[in-house]
Order: C-alpha cells, then structure tokens, then sequence
C-alpha cells in the first residue's frame, strides 16, 4: 500500500493517518506508549490544560453505565508549565505529532494558553474545549452560543495565528450546526465533532447521585448514534473538516465516522478497557483503504442516501 493512502488534511494540519486520541482519555502519553508507538498514530490529543493546575471534582468521578460511563474528573490537570517542561519533550522525544487541548473560564485566559502554546516547539495543532464555563458570563458554557463561540476561536487564532485551530463542539447547544458555522467563519480549521454529553446515575439504596458532581459527561458505545448524526449534519453544512469521536471501539466503527463525513476520527474511552484500541483501529482502517482500492479522501462522507 502506498503511504499516502491514508492521509488527512485537516486545513493547514497534514496527518499521516486519521486515527488520533480523544483529550483526557490517554492522559499525557506516559501509560499509552507501553503499548504502541503514539508516532504511527495521525495525533496524540492531550489531557486538557489550563493555564493554572486544577484538583478537578472530588470523588466518585467515574461511574460505569450501560454501554458507556459517566466522568465528572472536572477538568483535572497539571497546568500549563508543568506540561511545557515535564511532559512535552518526553512526547517530541518519541516523534509524536502533539495536538494540544486546552480549556479556560475567560477569554483572556483562552488567549494567553494560545499565545503560549504558539510559542512552544513540539505542538502540531491547537484543540480547544468550547464545553466548559464562562466565568465572566454568569456560568454559560462558552459553545452553547455561536456568538461566543466565535469570540473564543478569534481569540485563539489571534494568539496563535500560525497554528491549525481545531475547535471542540458540544452536542448540548441548541443549535449545534450554528455552532460550528459561526467558529468556522471566525478562523478554525477544522471541528471535533462531539463533545460528552451530561448525564445522571443514582444509588437507589442511599438514593444519592453517583457522582459527588451529581452530573458528569457520558461517553462510550451508548452516544456512538448521536455523534454520527451530528458529525453527518455538521460536515454538511461547513467547508472544513471533521473530526469525528464518540463511543468508537473498532474500526468499523471508525469508519461509519469516516462514511458520515469526518475525515479523522479520536478514540477515547475504549482505551480504558483497550489500550491497544487505536492502533488496532489503525490496521483496521488500513486493510479497509486497501480494499477500497483507492485514497481515505474518496471515503470521507461516501455515505450512499
């Protein structure tokens, strides 16, 4: 097979396949890469990184669901200098292309990450969280508004002009296509398609949420439809890529995302029971290309009505 079979452009962003990471999942590399090389992947998404290191929620964070889990972790991480000096060179060390995903809870905080992160050897690609709070705006969630969702991806691609921009939607806007075509218009180059969604389990014999945030985001197997109908709805109504992610665990799953429109896909909590996942996903998706007897570009969005 020729090596450029799989390639994906993803705007000013060249990957060497369409298999990458979801943020939070593999945390910064270290535990992953006992079982694969994160070089042959298309890109290592990190953990979410804010500017100051957070606690995150207290326990219980996690619970299992039916077909998937609930996460409240709370956005935990080390912080931006902490990523920068300790884990950053040990991911260059291993030739890994680094999308770096990051949060924040004001506009001003969005922009100094950016410009900071612009400024830093080793970062491929900026992915930037939409989902979480804004401070400044009594609490509203920065992607729940195309309008502020728009400020956010300027500021970013003001920070950090010369880095591809890839902006995180969240499937609890009221209007996710207007979303995506707002952060489209204000200079992303292409759009993760989905983020988690809220949801709730309860202990019926202490009859207390699970979670000590009584919330938490649900991923897995059990969203897996919902992304693909917003990753279908969102590639068709914007020029620029998708990346598709939410409850992949095979490759033909992978390639239901690539059939609906997204031309990359991120594998996240099918890590926690595989850690081999992605890049069994990868040989799948190879084998797959090969059968099609041509490039991964002419199967993106290939869906027959």
């Amino acid at each position: 097979m020729k090596p450029d079979r799989l390639t994906v452009h993803l705007g000013r962003l060249t990957l060497s396949n369409s298999v990458m990471t979801a943020s939070g999942t593999a945390g910064y590399g270290d535990g992953l890469a006992r079982y694969g090389d994160l070089a042959s992947l298309g890109a290592f998404v990190t953990k979410g990184i804010s500017l100051h290191p957070r606690q995150g929620n207290p326990p219980p964070r996690v619970v299992e669901t039916p077909a998937g889990m609930l996460n409240a972790i709370g956005l935990a991480n080390i912080g931006l200098d902490r990523f920068v000096s300790e884990k950053l060179p040990k991911l260059a060390s291993m030739g890994v292309t680094v999308i770096a995903n990051i949060f924040a809870e004001s506009m001003e905080e969005f922009g100094l990450l950016a410009g900071r992160l612009s400024e830093t050897p080793g970062i491929s690609a900026l992915e930037v969280n939409i989902s979480c709070p804004n401070v400044s705006a009594g609490g509203m969630h920065f992607g729940q508004d195309p309008r502020c969702a728009a400020l956010v991806t300027q500021t970013v691609r003001e920070s950090a002009p010369h880095l591809p921009l890839i902006v995180k939607l969240s499937p609890e806007a009221p209007q996710i296509k207007e979303v995506a075509q707002a952060v489209e218009a204000a200079g992303a180059d292409a759009l993760c398609v989905m983020n988690t969604i809220r949801g709730l389990a309860i202990d019926i014999d202490t009859r207390r949420p699970r979670l000590a945030n009584v919330f938490g985001g649900l991923s897995g197997p059990a969203i897996k439809p919902l992304a693909l109908r917003f990753v279908h709805e969102v590639s068709r109504c914007v020029r620029i890529p998708v990346v598709g992610v939410g409850g992949i665990s095979d490759w033909k799953d992978a390639a239901e995302f690539i059939l609906a429109g997204a031309s990359a896909v991120q594998v996240g909590t099918a890590l926690l029971s595989n850690p081999l996942a992605p890049f069994q996903i990868l040989e799948g998706l190879r084998d797959w290309v090969d059968r099609s007897h041509g490039p991964l570009s002419l199967l993106i969005g290939s869906m027959k009505p």
